[in-house]
């Protein structure tokens, strides 16, 4: 009997001459097609990869749990990667590498296989999950294969090999740069995107529109939260009202790429130590990240919220290297959760040309109290109390500039 391997098909070039090889390897091939968001007609996907020479197709719409279980939980934790990404693609992977598992569970087999490359960061994401998963598991990793690698050096021998078996090739393969899209962004690199100094072409983008085109009238929508989720996006000037997690994101990506919100172009650091350009496109993401850290603003105690804060670039970085299920990040989640009770309320914002502004918020769990906030009103607090307070917590910086003196009599400030 032939071994069964279960492969995260694409239907793009690469995958579909893995599947072939694969097949002609001796195993049996069932390929697996994920649906996260990406606008792709995933019957003729299905038909490919049996005419490819799949045994069986899993075509899975995981649309909503990757709205729920992911996304919004990386926006409970404000998850951004070095001050910029919002990790659109980082955050997908642990799901469909999840599902891919629980698909190898279901046929009996301990076989999986994916398309990554071994300079990216994909390869670590989906692998990392696997082990996690299911320990026991086999990985097929075709870009890390020596025989593969010999007997496809480049595109040129892929696409001879596609012809030679009759896979049918997309006219896409001609782009001169890779994309990779979901509910969550889209994103653009490699090609011509490598020349860091060279500004991405307008043509490139698909989700968003740019800020010259954008309308020239501000978008108002207010969202509302319940312990840090979003529940409803509200815009009365077209009496839109939406609760259902995964309407409520597929609507916040149309206004936000309308109002051409959600473009970064930034330089990273790829887990395996490659610096890379990437281009992303994440309208829907931007505008909910945005919303939910101001109502933070308002909602969560000071320490809490410094504390928190000191963690989250761990916590971005545990995503974008593929620990989605290990220790460390179970321990982070259950800090977030707990940081996130009575983060309850709504976020006013006005969509204008690339920008997200912030115009106004309400909290039935508000810690700001005017009266006390006010310059004008005494409120119950008393001015007089900070001397001492002041004085106090001044000392050592007293004592500081002391020792300094009889240590370091030099002084370069006294240059100036």
């Amino acid at each position: 009997m032939k071994k069964k391997v279960i492969l995260a098909y694409s239907g793009g070039l690469d995958t579909s001459v893995i599947l072939k090889w694969l097949e002609n390897k001796g195993y049996e091939v069932i390929a697996y097609v994920a649906n996260v968001g990406q606008n792709e007609d995933f019957e003729a996907i299905r038909a490919k990869a049996i005419a490819t020479g799949a045994t069986k197709v899993y075509v899975e719409d995981l649309r909503k749990e990757f709205v729920t279980d992911y996304i919004f939980p990386a926006m409970q934790g404000n998850a951004i990667y070095e001050g910029t990404y919002l990790l659109g693609t980082a955050v997908a992977r642990p799901l469909i590498a999840k599902r891919q598992i629980e698909i190898a569970m279901k046929e009996g087999t301990n076989i999986v296989s994916h398309g990554a490359t071994g300079k990216g960061n994909d390869q670590v994401r989906f692998e990392f999950a696997y082990y996690a998963l299911m320990p026991n598991v086999e990985i097929i990793s075709p870009w890390k294969n020596q025989e593969f690698l010999d007997e496809f050096k480049g595109r040129t021998d892929m696409i001879n090999y596609a012809e030679k078996y009759n896979i049918p090739i997309k006219a896409s393969i001609s782009k001169s740069y890779s994309e990779d899209e979901n509910l969550l962004h889209i994103s653009h690199e490699a090609g011509i995107l490598e020349d860091p100094s060279m500004r991405c072409p307008e043509e490139i983008f698909s989700h968003t529109k740019s800020p010259q085109t954008a309308p020239d009238k501000e978008t108002v929508i207010k969202i509302h939260f319940k312990n840090g989720l979003p529940i409803l996006v509200e815009n009365t000037e077209t009496a839109t009202s939406i609760s259902d997690p995964l309407e409520l994101f597929l609507y916040l990506n149309k206004i936000g790429g309308e109002n051409a919100i959600g473009r970064v172009d930034m330089v990273e650091n790829r887990y395996v130590g490659i610096k890379s350009r990437g281009v992303y496109e994440t309208p829907g993401g931007t505008i909910l990240w945005k919303a939910h850290r101001d109502l933070e603003g308002i909602a969560m105690d000071k320490e809490v919220m410094h504390l928190r804060d000191g963690l989250i670039p761990k916590f971005a970085e545990l995503i974008y290297n593929g620990l989605w299920f290990s220790p460390e990040m179970d321990f982070l989640m259950c800090a977030f959760y707990k940081s996130q009770e009575n983060i309850d309320g709504s976020v006013t914002i006005a969509l204008y040309k690339g920008n997200v502004t912030v115009v106004a918020r309400e909290s039935s769990a508000s810690l700001y109290n005017q009266e006390l906030s006010s310059m004008d009103i005494e409120g119950g607090y008393n001015s007089v109390d900070c001397k001492g307070f002041i004085n106090i917590n001044g000392m050592r910086l007293k004592a500081h500039n002391l020792v300094l003196k009889k240590t370091q009599p030099y002084d370069w400030r006294e240059d100036e």
